[in-house]
């Protein structure tokens, strides 16, 4: 697996095309972004009207996608890397080159906003909450998952876990991590009130995960689950305020 940050600064994005081989891989370098998935979708309810989209932004190469299957939703995934959006419309998602500050969709279009483990990497994680609830239709669910900006985060997800063998290098810039009590205030300011709860993996199954990777052995995944504490890992989750139709009687913005 190429290290990620052997040449190219922390949090290039530039890195993702390097790795771009490895986000389907269930033991590559991406493992873990396949766990956040599965949690994050678990969030999800079906859909509740015909013609429901979600939009998820910064979607890599569509790892939520196999998740929410059957769920009811136009996928559409919001991406910088091109090689990521490749792979993720192989997997029925109606992608989007754009940048998740400024998403070229109608506001009000999105029954759904999945942002996950994309606001720590963002020079500007406030706007990219303000466009992720300009998006949002009123009534409708915002998803995430992000790093805290705290010292025991940037111990386990930079000094420590950059040095597993399944971690890219340079993958994070600590700088970038999200207060929680910050984003939760950001995103009251847009009739979003967002509900916080840490999570992690199961610390038991990573390690046998990781030793059974050394073999080149499969088995069961592990999965993330909910913690007492959200000073490393975090969820959010959060619907926008208001009726789900305008006063007028005409539904919110459509994706084209």
């Amino acid at each position: 697996m190429p290290e990620a940050g052997r040449t190219l600064p922390r949090n290039d994005p530039r890195q993702y095309d390097d790795l771009a081989g490895e986000w389907w891989r269930p033991d590559g370098a991406f493992a873990m972004l396949h766990w956040l998935a599965a949690s994050r979708a678990a969030l999800v309810p079906a859909a509740s009207r015909p013609g429901a989209v979600l939009v998820d932004l910064g979607c890599g190469a569509g790892l939520l996608a196999p998740h929410l299957a059957g769920k009811g939703y136009r996928h559409v995934g919001v991406d910088l890397t091109g090689s990521a959006l490749r792979q993720a419309a192989g997997h029925g998602v109606a992608v989007l080159n754009a940048d998740a500050t400024a998403v070229p969709l109608a506001s009000g279009c999105a029954d759904v906003v999945a942002a996950g483990e994309l606001l720590e990497h963002v020079p500007d994680w406030r706007t990219v909450v303000a466009e992720a609830c300009r998006l949002l239709r009123p009534g409708g669910l915002l998803v995430l998952d992000t790093l805290n900006d705290t010292a025991l985060s940037r111990l386990l997800a930079v000094h420590i876990g950059e040095r597993l063998p399944a971690v890219p290098r340079g993958i994070h810039d600590p700088r970038l991590f999200v207060d929680a009590r910050a984003l939760a205030a950001e995103c009251a300011r847009y009739g979003v009130n967002l509900r916080l709860r840490g999570i992690r993996p199961q610390l038991i199954r990573v390690l046998g995960w990781l030793a059974r990777r050394a073999r080149g052995v499969g088995g069961v995944p592990p999965r993330i689950v909910p913690t007492w504490s959200t000073a490393v890992l975090y969820q959010g989750w959060g619907r926008r305020e208001g009726d789900q139709t305008r006063t007028d009687g005409s539904e919110e913005g459509t994706v084209a």
